[in-house]
């Protein structure tokens, strides 16, 4: 696993805002494989990212936007997922236990 410091986060998390509204510009968020637990990502706007087995364990979703984004094989577990919006997320085979849905 792939461990971000919070400066490399935000600036994956600015990029893709970049890539969100100019698809010529900014990049999609690649975050497939990386550490993440216990981050704080409050109303983040993940939407179309990819988090393919991220470990996202203890980490704070709260009103963030995962729609249309890759979370197979994600660790979610022990997440507060509360008002998250996971439509046409790829749930497949992620971790779901014990997260405040």
């Amino acid at each position: 696993m792939k461990l971000l410091t919070k400066p490399e986060l935000e600036e994956v998390l600015a990029n893709h805002a970049k890539w969100l509204k100019n698809k010529s510009e900014g990049s999609r968020a690649d975050l497939s494989g990386a550490n993440l637990s216990g981050a704080n990502l409050i109303r983040a706007n993940l939407r179309g990212a990819d988090l393919y087995r991220a470990d996202l364990s203890g980490s704070n979703l709260y009103r963030a936007d995962l729609s249309g984004s890759n979370l197979s094989g994600a660790n979610l577990s022990g997440s507060n997922l509360t008002d998250a919006n996971l439509s046409g997320s790829n749930l497949t085979d992620a971790n779901l236990s014990g997260s405040n849905l």
